[in-house]
C-alpha cells in the first residue's frame, strides 16, 4: 500500500518527501507532470537535490511510483490504469499541490478548487474500495482571513464573513470546506503553514518569490510599516517534516494544526535589527502611516500594461505587503506540543538567506543527474513504473 502524494516536487513537498524517504519505509505514489519514467525521475531529482546526493536519490527510487498527471486536468489527468491502481493500492492521501499565483483567480480556481475536487473524487473511490487511513490537506494559515493585530488559534472555525487576502487564500478556504463536506466518513487532517521562507540549517533555497520581496524591502531606507508589526515566518525544514510526521501519526488529538512561528513570531523591528547587524547595513526608518499609500502604489505598478522591473516589483510587493501589514500571528501550540519541536526564529537565519539569494540572483543552480554513478546496489526498478 502506498501514500498518494500531490506536490511532492514543489518546495514544501520536497521537504515532506525527503522526510518520508529517510524516516519511513512507506511506498510513495507521486503525482508528477512528466511524460515518462525518466522525465519523472528528472523532475523529482530537481526537487530533491536540495536535500540529498544523487546516489542516495537513486537508492530511494525503489519506493517511488510515478503517476503521470496534472492537477488541473479531469481526474487529475491520470490514465485509467493508474487510476484503478491507486484505488486498489493507496492507503492514504497527502494533498500538498496548489497554485501559488496570488493574483490569478483563474489559476487558483483551476488548480486549487478543481484540482482538490478531483483529489476528493479519487479519495471517495478509494474509500468505497477500502477504508482510507487519512486524507491530509495542506492549506494555509491565511484562511483565517484579514484580522489585523490578532493571534489566531488553531481550533477556531473558519469565519466566512471576513475578507480574504487574495484568490489563493480564498480558494484554499473553500478547499477545506469541500474536504469537510465531501469526505465526512474519512479521517481528515488540515495543516496550515504560515509564510514558509528558507531553511534554518543552510543558506540554499529553491523558492525565491517571498525571499525576493524581503530582499527588496531590506534594501529600502524607509519601510512603510510600524516596527512593532509581527510577521509569522516559518522555516521549511520544520514545516515539511511536520507535514509528513503528522500525516503518519495515529495518536493525533486534533484535526487542524498551524505550521507557523506562532507567538514566537518576530516583529519587523527585530528582523531589521538582525539583518542590519549581520549584513552591516543601517537600520531603516519605519513610517506606518505610509502603509496604505505604499500598497496603493504597488498595486498601480503591478497593473501596468507594460512589463519591466517596476511592474515586477509592484506585482511582487502588492501580494506580499498585505501579509506583513496584517500583523497576524497564527498560534502553533498544538503543533509544537504534538511534535515536540519548534520552528527556528527567522532572525536566526534570514540574513544568510538574503546573502545567498543575492549571490545566485534569485535562481537556484540546479544540477543534472551525474553520469557514471556506481548503481550496483540500487534496486533495478521502482514499485510500479509509469505506463
Amino acid at each position: 500500500m502506498a501514500i498518494f502524494m500531490t506536490g511532492a516536487t514543489g518546495f514544501i513537498g520536497s521537504y515532506a518527501t525527503e522526510w518520508l524517504l529517510r524516516n519511513t519505509d512507506h511506498e510513495l505514489a507521486l503525482l508528477v507532470r512528466a511524460s515518462d519514467y525518466d522525465a519523472g525521475v528528472e523532475r523529482l531529482w530537481k526537487s530533491l537535490q536540495l536535500h540529498m546526493e544523487a546516489d542516495e536519490f537513486y537508492r530511494s527510487l525503489d519506493r517511488i511510483c510515478f503517476i503521470t498527471g496534472d492537477l488541473s486536468e479531469p481526474n487529475l489527468g491520470i490514465s485509467n490504469a493508474d487510476y484503478d491502481w491507486l484505488i486498489s493500492n493507496a492507503e492514504s492521501i497527502l494533498h500538498i499541490a496548489a497554485a501559488l499565483n496570488f493574483r490569478s483567480e483563474r489559476a487558483c480556481t483551476n488548480h486549487n478548487l478543481r484540482g482538490t475536487l478531483s483529489v476528493i473524487k479519487l479519495a471517495r473511490a478509494i474509500q468505497e474500495d477500502h477504508p482510507l487511513r487519512r486524507f491530509t490537506f495542506v492549506s494555509t494559515a491565511a484562511v483565517a482571513g484579514e484580522r489585523p493585530g490578532d493571534t489566531v488559534l488553531e481550533g477556531e472555525p473558519l469565519d466566512w464573513a471576513l475578507p480574504d487576502f487574495n484568490p489563493y487564500t480564498r480558494t484554499k478556504k473553500f478547499c477545506e470546506h469541500m474536504v469537510r463536506e465531501l469526505l465526512p466518513d474519512v479521517p481528515r487532517l488540515y495543516l496550515r503553514p504560515s509564510s514558509v521562507i528558507g531553511d534554518s540549517r543552510f543558506q540554499e533555497t529553491t523558492q525565491f518569490d517571498m525571499v525576493r520581496a524581503l530582499c527588496v524591502l531590506t534594501d529600502l531606507p524607509l519601510l512603510p510599516f510600524s516596527r512593532d508589526m509581527r510577521i509569522d515566518i516559518v522555516n521549511a525544514d520544520w514545516v515539511g517534516p511536520a507535514i509528513a510526521e503528522l500525516h503518519l501519526r495515529e495518536d493525533l488529538a486534533h484535526e487542524t494544526y498551524h505550521l507557523s512561528a506562532g507567538t514566537e513570531s518576530r516583529s519587523l523591528g527585530e528582523i531589521s535589527e538582525a539583518f542590519s547587524e549581520t549584513l552591516g547595513k543601517r537600520m531603516p526608518r519605519f513610517a506606518g502611516r505610509l502603509n496604505a499609500p505604499f500598497e496603493q502604489a504597488m498595486s498601480l505598478l503591478a497593473n501596468l500594461s507594460r512589463g519591466g522591473k517596476a511592474q515586477r516589483i509592484g506585482a511582487l510587493l502588492s501580494v506580499f505587503v498585505p501579509y506583513m501589514a496584517a500583523d497576524i500571528v497564527y498560534d502553533n501550540a498544538r503543533s509544537v506540543g504534538d511534535l515536540h519541536t519548534a520552528p527556528v526564529p527567522f532572525t536566526k537565519y534570514g540574513a544568510d538567506l538574503y546573502n545567498y539569494a543575492k549571490s545566485v540572483n534569485f535562481e537556484f543552480p540546479y544540477r543534472p543527474l551525474p553520469e557514471g554513478l556506481d548503481l550496483s546496489n540500487v534496486p533495478p526498478s521502482p514499485v510500479r513504473p509509469m505506463a
